[in-house]
């Protein structure tokens, strides 16, 4: 495939027509207009629907942008950072990282890495689900505890832990009968938490009278009063340090680990580099107690 006639097929889908392309690039229309025919011819398929006054993509035209822009992109970039010895990174870089780290701590590490890389642009997007990196062009996904893909390759870059706290003025029942709880999610009539504590393994029954859908909110409501809760202990650090909250005991289960994640067969560009590298400064043991420091710092 002629790598020229695929980056002006890019040029003028992502403008939407050959007169536009033609004037952003500062290139003629006429050449635009071939290249395109001879990439069509070459694969045998049509790109463009042209109209009287649109320019629309194909089906077909439509999967090949999609699949090919960040590519070109990202070779365009490379030979960029290649020409310029990799030590300035630029572009624009797009992260998708999960609420809970999104809320207490992205915005801070977002200013930061921007006051220090002004040349990068920076698009963070908040979301739990699962992305698909190639197909939304993200070029960096942080997420907690992820499922195996051998498309994709990335490290851990914090650990936390999940533990039960409440207010001071709630205890845990004598007579072994269930303790109000908030929770994240769908409530369930009764529930038994699983805990470890100095004096060893623990059942706590648990009565969910409030379900909110995000920690932080669960931790808020916790704070009144109103029941236990499930807490990342970085969540709640200070509030256990102040007495504000008490601990029942470390949720028993793995621990939480705070990935960041990439595909495999990109390069690893200079800006995401400066981003791993960036967290690495920000979280150099990857401790919940680092973490609890920065969101209070």
């Amino acid at each position: 495939m002629d790598l020229i006639a695929l980056a002006d097929f890019n040029l003028v889908a992502r403008h939407g027509g050959f007169g536009k392309a033609s004037r952003a690039a500062g290139r003629p229309k006429a050449t635009l207009s071939r290249r395109v025919a001879e990439l069509e011819a070459s694969l045998d398929l049509r790109l463009f629907e042209r109209g009287t006054r649109a320019l629309k993509l194909t089906e077909e035209g439509r999967a090949l942008f999609e699949r090919t822009g960040q590519l070109l992109t990202e070779l365009n970039e490379t030979a960029a950072a290649i020409a310029l010895g990799g030590h300035s990174p630029r572009g624009r870089l797009r992260i998708s990282a999960p609420l809970l780290f999104s809320q207490i701590a992205m915005g801070k590490l977002a200013a930061g890495f921007a006051l220090k890389y002004p040349e990068v642009r920076l698009d963070v997007t908040t979301e739990d689900r699962s992305v698909d990196m190639i197909e939304e062009a993200y070029d960096l996904v942080i997420r907690v505890n992820p499922e195996p893909d051998e498309s994709l390759v990335g490290r851990v870059f914090l650990h936390d832990r999940l533990v039960v706290v409440a207010s001071p003025d709630l205890t845990p029942a004598a007579d072994g009968s269930a303790v109000p709880a908030v929770v994240r999610g769908p409530v369930r009539q009764s529930d038994v938490w699983n805990v470890t504590t100095p004096t060893g393994k623990s059942r706590i029954p648990v009565n969910p009278i409030l379900s909110l859908s995000s920690l932080v909110m669960v931790r808020d409501a916790v704070r009144m009063g109103v029941g236990a809760g499930r807490l990342p202990v970085s969540l709640v650090s200070h509030d256990l340090a102040t007495g504000r909250l008490v601990h029942w005991g470390d949720v028993e289960g793995p621990d939480i680990a705070l990935w960041t994640l990439y595909p495999t067969r990109r390069l690893l560009s200079a800006r995401v580099s400066a981003f791993l590298d960036f967290l690495r400064e920000a979280f150099p043991q990857g401790t919940p107690d680092e973490l609890a420091a920065y969101v209070g710092g």
